[in-house]
């Protein structure tokens, strides 16, 4: 691929000026001084951002992942590309188990043919409530809900090779020993779609699980003699938790209270986009029924939020019209999540050794370009 150098750059959460030498889809090093012998792409006026890395994400551009073959996903992970995201978990909602078996397929397919091409890497798979609290199930369809008696985690279609991700209520029947054998087997178990208790969550967590899904969303809040789902992950300082900055599924003050209460090491950033992510307002069929998107919200037959149709671009914009700077958000969409899923050896941060997954800003807030792997990928 050869040496080509990003001249002149500022890297989020530093102040100096550099340039990144990149080598066969690596950063080979970073200097304050201007690099020689290679390929010079100016990068005067921006700033690089490590690629973004959504860990829950629908579907995007009219392809829903539930319903994707190989080429509907590659279709979402060039979009994702074009808006500064270089790893995803391709993310299931409840189905059956034939669809669930028909998508591993064509995920791992994917993840066979991904790394010649300048698309967002799938890293695994995320399973959305598969093991949910039916009385929270928001957007969710309970018909497809399981429980858990022993057995049903190793009858889950799994991928060849990558990331295996779950979102379960710890309260349901046979929830703490679900929360067991997911650790056993190596699963992140993340707790969402939820009402659990205070010694549920308490238990859930000695089984293992340290994680929450998009925070605040179809679990129980804050009350001063209740403290809830969500009040028992802020005051534990050892969980982490996902939550969409969208400014409708979390109000921007309530953004900003948690994630600096939490503080932006533990926080991750998510789209959970889905499938009309991209193609501006209407009328869309998604999960077996009519859903409307107006003015970036979306709602179902029931009234009910069916996920969101933002970005992790637009994901990071809000997190930094808040006030958070660019070294907080590239920690909550990039480096937080690289650790989560077990990749930081190799991607969320910008130094040498790693792959060459950037995303680059204007003053604006514009992205320029991606690269993925060293390869660039121009915004449309």
């Amino acid at each position: 691929m050869g040496s080509l150098i990003l001249k002149g750059a500022k890297i989020a959460g530093y102040d100096e000026v550099v340039s990144v030498v990149v080598e066969n889809g690596l950063i080979e090093r970073l200097e304050l001084a201007e690099a020689a012998d290679g390929k010079v792409l100016d990068c005067e006026g921006l700033t690089l951002f490590p690629g973004f890395i959504d860990v829950h994400d629908h579907g995007a551009v009219g392809v829903d992942v539930n319903k994707a073959d190989v080429d509907g996903l590659v279709e979402i992970a060039k979009f994702l590309a074009t808006e500064g995201v270089t790893g995803w978990l391709p993310t299931l909602v409840p189905d059956s188990d034939e669809s669930y078996r028909r998508v591993i397929t064509a995920i791992d397919r994917l993840m066979e043919i991904q790394s010649d091409l300048p698309i967002a890497q799938a890293l695994g798979v995320h399973y959305e409530g598969v093991f949910a609290n039916e009385k929270m199930c928001g957007a969710l369809r309970p018909e497809y809900f399981k429980r858990f008696s022993g057995t049903e985690v190793a009858d889950i279609p799994t991928l060849k090779d990558g990331v295996h991700m779950t979102t379960f209520a710890p309260e349901i029947e046979g929830g703490v020993e679900l929360a067991a054998e997911l650790t056993r087997r190596g699963w992140i178990a993340s707790i969402g779609h939820t009402r659990a208790d205070v010694d549920t969550l308490e238990r859930a967590f000695a089984a293992g699980t340290r994680h929450f899904t998009h925070f605040f969303n179809a679990m129980t809040g804050i009350h001063h003699r209740e403290i809830g789902v969500a009040g028992w992950a802020l005051t534990n300082p050892e969980v982490t938790f996902d939550i969409i900055a969208d400014g409708i599924h979390v109000h921007p003050r309530m953004l900003d209270l948690a994630c600096r209460k939490k503080s932006p090491d533990k926080v991750l950033l998510i789209s959970d986009s889905v499938a009309p992510t991209g193609l501006g307002d209407g009328e869309f069929e998604l999960w077996g029924e009519t859903i409307t998107v107006e003015d970036r919200r979306t709602r179902n037959e029931r009234g009910s939020i069916a996920g969101s149709v933002i970005t992790m671009h637009d994901a990071v914009l809000g997190m930094r019209s808040i006030g958070f700077t660019s070294g907080e958000t590239a920690k909550m969409a990039s480096t937080n999540p690289a650790r989560i899923l077990g990749v930081s050896s190799s991607r969320g941060s910008i130094e040498p050794g790693k792959r060459a997954d950037i995303a680059a800003f204007d003053a604006d807030g514009t992205i320029k370009f991606t690269m993925v792997g060293g390869r660039l990928v121009q915004k449309p």
